[in-house]
């Protein structure tokens, strides 16, 4: 089976299997939750673009993570509906897997690279007739809630990844763990490699969260039991790894394998480096910060009126996609928005620590900005909060309450890659709003600012090695983190309002001339580092083609 329609560049000829639990390559192809799934897309993407020698591995999730919709009274309802897949080639290959002692079949189908020119992508499933029902469901639902399902999931994309390529006659030079969910592939590999360090030449790593609900951890017992080990025994694990904690992280295991991770951006370097300290054995953290691929997320005519130098059509094109932005937010509120209004977006996966009600914070000074006539603004949010998270789920239908009150307040539901693409090409001011510290990379802000939306973020992850304050983006300067949470969301707030209310809005109606060349030289900055292009360059050569020191 030919996987690459193109020429392999001989500078990237290491061959990489780049294992991850969600990919976001094409809206019609829903086997993505949130960042970690954009940043996969983009990686593949830019794979293609480089011709590197490298193949997705994922898995095609029955249900995807969850459709987005509203309940009656507008509020948010999650769907989960069937998927079904006809640009997928069959690969004649399956294999077996043992979970919880039983023998489990995992199919393999193709994402050609040429579909949606990016990696080839093998995904797997268990979704087959020859499974009993409870092995169907282990590929039903992305990030399933219970945890025997989510290790379920991980086996399969671990092991069953490794067995799929061998089956396939795919020699592999390096295995990249995206994020901890494919560490069991380890103890596959661990049979071919008994010498530890021998492994780890094969092993590397990306960690995208400082979260700690982000780290998975599990009892290792259990690990043990659903067969995460691949017939290890948790004492011989422990052993090996020189790791004995009962409450067994899957980020610390792959630290302790890989020969080199990475962290996504260089504040997250630090963070991430004083996270896993005390981890003994553990490999080096770096930082390759975190980009994406902008030729699918930048309008080319907009980039195009840029390198041009002209303003004027660039003005133009960005009224157009104001509008069809706004022809989305008629369609889902019954709202008419005027595309010559400073449109603010907030727009991701909504978590606490996002603080996507942030704006909010005063409700009265925010009636004041929402109904300011002399700079009159309008506001669209949109997001994914984990279906079970209730209190998040709450926070979003807050919005969603809060947002019939206003004519210019509009909360979308729907967001996937279409909806994502549609809002940063529409708006005016990307909003980011992270508790300092706590986000890895934050993405989402360079496809935003490709398309001539300024970012207005907190100084946190990527932003924070991109802003020029009043040049390029728009900063706001974050409080002490060793605060609490309540002074810090009060001091982060009143930072954030002040920036808004006399630096933002006054330039965007009395400066149009200093705006727009703000907004280009965002374009112009991000499109100089910030692309998946320079992304996947750096993982080939501080990752892959590392060696270790003699």
């Amino acid at each position: 089976m030919k996987l690459f329609p193109y020429e392999i560049d001989e500078e990237y000829k290491k061959s990489v299997a780049y294992f991850s639990m969600e990919f976001a390559i094409e809206q019609s192809l829903k086997t993505y939750a949130g960042g970690l799934g954009f940043l996969a897309g983009s990686h593949v993407r830019s794979v293609n673009d480089e011709r590197q020698h490298t193949i997705g591995i994922g898995m095609l999730w029955s249900y995807g993570y969850y459709d987005q919709s509203r309940h009656e009274d507008n509020t948010l309802k999650v769907d989960f509906r069937r998927k079904f897949y006809y640009f997928l080639e069959e690969t004649g290959i399956t294999v077996e897997v043992q979970i919880n002692g039983k023998p489990v079949k995992v199919k393999a189908y193709l994402l050609p690279a040429k579909v949606f020119e990016s990696a080839p992508v093998i995904l797997l499933t268990t979704d087959l007739f020859e499974n009993d029902h409870l092995s169907r469901t282990i590929s039903h639902k992305l990030y399933d809630a219970n945890e025997e399902t989510r290790v379920a999931q991980e086996i399969v994309l671990g092991i069953g990844g490794v067995r799929v390529l061998e089956k396939m006659g795919v020699d592999i030079d390096i295995y990249h763990l995206n994020e901890g969910h494919a560490l069991p592939l380890v103890f596959e590999l661990m049979k071919r490699y008994e010498d530890i360090e021998e492994l780890k030449k094969h092993i590397v790593f990306t960690t995208h969260t400082p979260e700690m609900a982000g780290n998975e951890v599990h009892n290792i017992y259990m690990l043990e039991r659903m067969g995460f080990f691949n017939g290890f025994s948790a004492g011989e694990v422990q052993k090996r790894l020189d790791y004995y904690d009962e409450k067994f992280s899957l980020t610390v295991g792959a630290l302790k394998t890989a020969k080199r991770a990475n962290a996504v951006s260089k504040i997250h370097e630090k963070v991430s480096n004083e996270m896993w300290k005390d981890v003994e054995g553990r490999c080096e953290i770096i930082s390759i910060t975190n980009a994406q691929n902008m030729r699918y997320w930048a309008d080319k005519e907009l980039l195009n009126w840029m390198f041009e130098h002209e303003d004027y059509q660039l003005v133009g094109r960005k009224k157009h996609l104001k509008h069809k932005l706004f022809e989305e937010v008629a369609d889902q509120t019954g709202k008419l928005f005027d595309p010559n209004v400073l449109t603010i977006v907030w727009a991701r996966r909504f978590a606490q620590y996002k603080r996507p009600w942030l704006l909010t914070y005063d409700m009265e000074r925010f009636r004041k900005l929402i109904a300011n006539s002399e700079y009159p603004v309008q506001i669209i949010w949109a997001g994914k909060p984990y279906p079970l998270d209730y209190k998040v789920v709450e926070a979003f239908n807050d919005l969603v309450r809060m947002s019939r009150e206003f004519s210019n307040v509009a909360v979308l539901t729907g967001y996937e890659l279409r909806l994502s693409k549609m809002l940063k090409q529409g708006s005016d001011l990307w909003l980011n709003t992270p508790r300092w510290g706590r986000e890895a990379s934050g993405t989402s802000g360079m496809t935003a600012g490709i398309n001539a939306s300024v970012h207005f973020s907190i100084d946190d992850g990527w932003h924070a090695e991109f802003e020029e304050d009043g040049i390029n983006s728009f900063t706001i300067e974050h409080a002490d983190p060793s605060l609490p949470n309540d002074e810090i969301d009060r001091i982060d707030y009143e930072n954030m309002m002040q920036k808004l209310e006399k630096s933002i809005l006054p330039l965007y109606y009395d400066r149009e001339d200093e705006w727009l060349k703000i907004a280009k030289n965002g374009m112009n900055d991000i499109l100089s580092y910030f692309s998946s292009s320079r992304m996947v360059k750096e993982y080939y050569e501080k990752l892959y083609n590392y060696q270790f020191p003699q």
